[in-house]
Order: C-alpha cells, then sequence, then structure tokens
C-alpha cells in the first residue's frame, strides 16, 4: 500500500514538471499574433452597415428599382430642329439673259468684278424670235453702212445690216427679242442714246441666245445681276429652267 502511495505522488510531481516545462504555450497569452498584425489602429468599426448592389437585393429579399427605359414610356429625347437653310444654298440656280452670241462677250466683262468663279456656267439656247428692233430698208447697201455709220457715232454698235433677199433687204437689225416688251425696253434705250429711226415689229426668226447660269446666289449677288439687266436691255434675271 504504502509503495502504491509513492508510485502516485513520483507520477503527480511528473505531470506537474512536463506542464510547467514542456506543454505548448496558450495561444491567449501568445504575444506573437497581435505583433503580426498590419496597422491594427487603423482598423474602425462599422454600424448600421448594408449590402448594396445586386448581392443586397439577395439578401434583403427587395429588388432595387431600374430607371425607366424609353420603351416603358420614358419620354425619348427630342430630335435637334433642322436648321433654316442658309441663303443661297446649293440648290438654287438663277440665270441671266438671253443674248445674241454677239453681246455676250460683253456681259462676260460685267460679271467679271462678281467674281463668281465655279459658280457660273454658260449655256447656249435655240429659240424663235417673235419681235425685233430695226431701222427700215434703205435703198441699197451704200446707205445701209451710211445708217450703221450714224449708229456708231452714237456709241451704238449691237447691229447688223440684212443681207438676204425680200422685202427686209437692208435693212438695220438691232436687236431679235421673244417678247414685244423686251423688244419695247431695246427701243427706249436707243432713243435715249438719240436714235430716231428705230421701230419694233414681228418677226418669227430661229435665233440663239447665250444665258449666263449662276449656282447658289446669294441675294446680294442676285441684286447686281439685276442691276446689270438694267444696262441690258432685253435681257431679264430669272430662274433657271
Amino acid at each position: 500500500m504504502r509503495i502504491l502511495f509513492l508510485l502516485l505522488l513520483a507520477a503527480n510531481l511528473c505531470l506537474v514538471a512536463w506542464y510547467q516545462h514542456f506543454s505548448p504555450a496558450d495561444s491567449a497569452a501568445d504575444p506573437e499574433p497581435a505583433r503580426r498584425q498590419i496597422s491594427p489602429e487603423k482598423i474602425r468599426v462599422l454600424r448600421d452597415w448594408s449590402p448594396a448592389g445586386p448581392a443586397a437585393a439577395t439578401m434583403t429579399g427587395v429588388t432595387p428599382a431600374t430607371p425607366p427605359t424609353a420603351a416603358q414610356g420614358a419620354p425619348a429625347p427630342s430630335a435637334a430642329a433642322p436648321a433654316p437653310a442658309a441663303p443661297g444654298a446649293s440648290g438654287t440656280c438663277s440665270e441671266w439673259g438671253g443674248f445674241a452670241v454677239a453681246e455676250a462677250p460683253k456681259a462676260e466683262q460685267a460679271l467679271a468684278p462678281l467674281a463668281l468663279g465655279a459658280q457660273l456656267t454658260r449655256r447656249r439656247s435655240e429659240e424663235t424670235a417673235g419681235w425685233w428692233v430695226f431701222i427700215s430698208p434703205q435703198t441699197n447697201r451704200a446707205a445701209a453702212l451710211k445708217k450703221t455709220a450714224e449708229l456708231k457715232s452714237l456709241g451704238i454698235e449691237d447691229y447688223y445690216i440684212v443681207q438676204d433677199e425680200g422685202k427686209t433687204r437692208w435693212s438695220v437689225s438691232l436687236g431679235i427679242f421673244s417678247s414685244e416688251d423686251a423688244a419695247k425696253s431695246r427701243l427706249e434705250d436707243l432713243r435715249a442714246k438719240g436714235v430716231r429711226s428705230a421701230q419694233t415689229g414681228e418677226r418669227e426668226t430661229p435665233v440663239s441666245k447665250v444665258w449666263f447660269q449662276v449656282r447658289g446666289a446669294d441675294p446680294a449677288v442676285l441684286a447686281k445681276l439685276r442691276e446689270q439687266a438694267l444696262k441690258f436691255p432685253g435681257t431679264e434675271v430669272r430662274n433657271c429652267p
């Protein structure tokens, strides 16, 4: 019995010695985990936090509202109103004419100061003139030449002597026109220069006319064209056909 007591006492002493010198240290008293923390002073405890986004909807059971689309009745952005067309848009076209072929170079000189460049084109048309301004037939070619000399002295150079056989032979033509108004305008211009023997009359004659077309002309250019037309009786400014 005494031997058993001594064995138990020896076993307890060994257990105490092992516990004090060989057992693992208590993790609660281990200083290493505290030293291994990164910036522990910056840690903050968040209160009243709620998750956001789709995960929040899953966690809370609430489906987040989505913005209305055009298909759901939201007003679509209105299209910008088209800007008004500027004066002189590229689709507009005006023409000045019609000139006899011999008069066309003078008209080109009158247009040169406008510097129209590619805006200006020239077209030729075949028309039937119903009116003309003329000086009555003279007795012969010499008398007709005398009349033309008088016209030159007055500064008039747009004329020709009719030499074809017929009742108008040796008359002096001062212009062929498509309308009576144009013929009368030419006659008034001649009288203002001192021509007294000229007159107007009907005459069905096929003639070539020259027209100067201006594309994209602004109001200022059109005004200048009309001013020039006043200097060339029998011409007009109109829309391109």
